[in-house]
């Protein structure tokens, strides 16, 4: 009975070796939360709570300010919203401490099951180099009429797309990792051929980064027609 107990808290998600020194560790029943961080050379330190989830998922919890309210921000997110000058390496930008010293996700162990879980994802979703790929996609405003860029680089940011797509009022202002309201511009029609391909930059749709239904832009909470298909597929 102790060993299911065990099991199914965050004690059994990594070993006391890969957690050793880290900075705010808490272990909660099917995650672990430590103390993290991403530096900006104009803005300094933004600090927040990072959860490791064992399916893979991370969640962090913004703390930069006493006013700040940024929760459930992807990694990618937490990275931009800190103002980070080089964003979209954040595994290599956000940080946790070990030992008291700063060190890159990237160094830790806090990202095996997130890379296992990109490597277990089904479909044709995958670039040459094996990650998993969905390209960039748009959703126009019902306000302003303008459209806006969603990256689909992980389950949460498939999420966030998926539900804007489905809500015939979404509007810019529900963009919850970018503070776009419909008085911002528009990107120019050069930069929107940019959809984030790894074949190709301006890539027009291709089995590399189009997908077709997989386990990360997929939920089976969802009763659209889209996930209902992929369900009885995935169990046929």
């Amino acid at each position: 009975m102790e060993n299911e107990v065990e099991r199914e808290s965050g004690s059994m998600i990594f070993s006391d070796e890969e957690l050793i020194e880290v900075s705010g560790l808490k272990k909660g029943r099917d995650f672990i939360e430590v103390t993290c961080g991403c530096t900006s050379h104009r803005y300094g330190d933004a600090v927040g709570k990072l959860r490791v989830f064992s399916n893979g998922d991370l969640e962090i919890t913004c703390e930069c300010t006493p006013g700040c309210n940024e929760d459930k921000l992807t990694p990618a997110a937490f990275e931009k919203h800190s103002g980070r000058e080089t964003a979209r390496k954040w595994k290599n930008n956000v940080w946790v401490i070990v030992n008291g010293e700063k060190v890159s996700l990237s160094k830790t162990a806090l990202l095996k099951y997130y890379n296992q879980a990109s490597k277990n994802a089904n479909g044709t979703n995958r670039s040459h180099n094996g990650r998993v790929c969905h390209r960039d996609e748009f959703v126009r405003c019902s306000r302003c009429n303008k459209e806006r860029r969603f990256r689909l680089r992980t389950k949460e940011e498939c999420r966030i797309h998926h539900d804007a797509l489905a809500d015939v009022n979404w509007k810019c202002s529900d963009l919850p990792y970018d503070r776009i309201t419909c008085d911002d511009e528009e990107e120019r029609a050069s930069r929107r051929v940019y959809r984030g391909c790894t074949r190709s930059p301006t890539c027009k749709g291709c089995t590399s980064c189009v997908c077709f239904g997989c386990e990360i832009c997929r939920f089976t909470d969802c009763s659209c027609q889209t996930c209902i298909d992929f369900t009885r597929n995935a169990k046929a």
